[in-house]
């Protein structure tokens, strides 16, 4: 640079007027737009007297609200000390300042704005100046969103605190020893209260593994359960020993994941009630009775499982009877939302129910035609019913299936049937037996002509076919040869 010729301030063109001079006006309008999102023409009074946006919605909403209008009264009630210095100049002029304009459509338009001041000229014309802005509705959207997942990240926060205290909470006061453990080393990772006083201190230790507690006789049948378990999700309860105390436990297990890990949740629980304990599930459940071939379950009045036999997991298909305890009966009967209302009904009422027909559903999908007899017992230690289910699947099987189907021969009879099903379903079985009855004695009185059989009863041919095949009549929905 020549010595004389001074140096451009910082951040401006070394010599503009070499460019600039004599734009022409489209031309210089399209350097505005191009360089603000929205550009505002003052007066001295700061009026807006014209305006140029290049988003259509602001366009809109300046050309509608803004033009004609002062500045101060298009922008919010907060925004107003920020106009007022823009327009005054001083220690602002150059400088940026955000305003929330005012939005008759959203919660306002957020804009970035700096004033820039006219020439007047040698006419002398009104003071002007323009206000150059920037629309910050992207980046308002971009900081609500951080907001957003601020507040999100801290109600997730005290969510977890929550949780976390409750599950401290409930395994300090659980009474049974509860271990959590590395699924894959098998180390003990928390232990409540209940398992420190039961194992002793040597839990503590560490390299301590589940097996070391357990007699050695045991310990390899409890690895080959807990293999299992890290197999197919199963695991039998097995009743163990621990070292130094003779009375056996039962270990029972359940595995889920946490932080993309598997742990172990296991429980010991001590496999015979304390005498003691008048209210304990097993005391309602004599040995005899434990033992019976027919299932035997007691239920609170509500019908929530307190103890069952094991002819009833065997029906119900469970492997043990914590599985059943704290469940409603009415998860295994036949009808859900039927049976149980009609056997708890009838126990509230006569406190005594006979040989009610239904079936008991397993967990894995089996179906077995039972008789349960029940009885309430409300005057116990502990208030319950007991309810006796008798496997009746054989002797349904062994009768003969024309007797089996054999309509009630009176009134009585089909009197009985009410409780135990409900009206709609006594009236379409009732009608499909008739009418299978009906078809049986017709093929027997034609000699299994299936032609005549239709034409003596009214049907057609194809409408008898269908129903063959529908009530298992038959080989086949073919015709015999007439």
């Amino acid at each position: 640079m020549s010595q004389g010729t001074q140096e451009p301030a910082p951040g401006r063109f070394a010599a503009p007027e070499s460019f600039l001079t004599g734009l022409p006006a489209e031309t210089a309008q399209s350097l505005l737009t191009a360089a603000s999102d929205v550009v505002l023409l003052l007066d001295e009074a700061g009026v807006i007297r014209d305006m140029a946006a290049t988003s259509d919605d602001i366009a809109a909403l300046g050309r509608a609200g803004w033009i004609g209008h002062a500045w101060l009264d298009t922008v919010t009630e907060e925004s107003r000390p920020k106009i007022e210095a823009l327009l005054d100049g001083g220690e602002s002029a150059g400088a940026w300042r955000q305003v929330t304009h005012l939005d008759p459509a959203a919660t306002g338009l957020p804009v970035s704005y700096c004033v820039v001041e006219l020439p007047q000229g040698a006419g002398q014309l009104p003071r002007r100046r323009l206000a150059f802005g920037r629309d910050l509705r992207a980046q308002a959207a971009l900081q609500q969103r951080v907001v957003n997942a601020q507040l999100s990240m801290e109600r997730d926060y005290w969510r977890l605190r929550d949780v976390e205290t409750r599950y401290r909470l409930l395994l300090q006061s659980v009474g049974e020893a509860v271990l959590i453990l590395d699924a894959g080393t098998e180390r003990l990772e928390e232990a409540n209260p209940a398992a420190f006083e039961l194992l002793g201190d040597a839990i503590r230790r560490s390299g301590w593994s589940l097996a070391d507690a357990f007699d050695r006789t045991d310990q390899d049948r409890l690895r080959v359960q807990l293999a299992g378990l890290r197999a197919n999700g199963r695991f039998e309860p097995t009743s163990v020993r621990i070292l130094g105390r003779p009375e056996p436990v039962t270990v029972w297990a359940a595995s889920f994941r946490q932080d993309n890990s598997n742990r172990l949740l296991v429980r010991l629980l001590a496999s015979t009630p304390p005498l003691g304990d008048s209210t304990h599930p097993k005391r309602l459940l004599p040995p005899v009775i434990e033992s019976a071939p027919d299932g035997v379950v007691v239920t609170d009045f509500d019908g929530k499982v307190l103890s069952a036999n094991r002819a009833f997991l065997d029906l119900a298909q469970l492997a043990s009877e914590d599985l059943a305890r704290g469940q409603s009966l009415d998860r295994w009967l036949g009808r859900s939302g039927v049976d149980l209302n009609v056997l708890v009904s009838n126990l509230r009422q006569r406190g005594l129910v006979r040989l009610f027909a239904t079936r008991v559903r397993g967990d894995y999908g089996s179906g077995t035609e039972v008789e349960i007899s029940a009885v309430s017992v409300p005057h116990a230690d502990r208030p319950c019913l007991g309810f006796f289910i008798r496997d009746v699947g054989r002797r349904l099987s062994a009768t003969d299936p024309r007797e089996a189907r054999e309509l009630p021969r009176s009134v009585g009879q089909m009197k009985e049937l009410v409780g135990r099903m409900p009206l709609k379903d006594i009236v379409r079985e009732t009608t499909d037996l008739i009418e299978q009855l009906c078809i049986e004695a017709a093929l027997e009185l034609t000699g299994d002509n299936r032609a005549s059989a239709a034409e003596m009863l009214g049907l057609s041919r194809q409408s008898l076919y269908v129903k063959l095949r529908r009530f298992g009549i038959g080989s086949d929905g073919e015709a015999a040869p007439n």
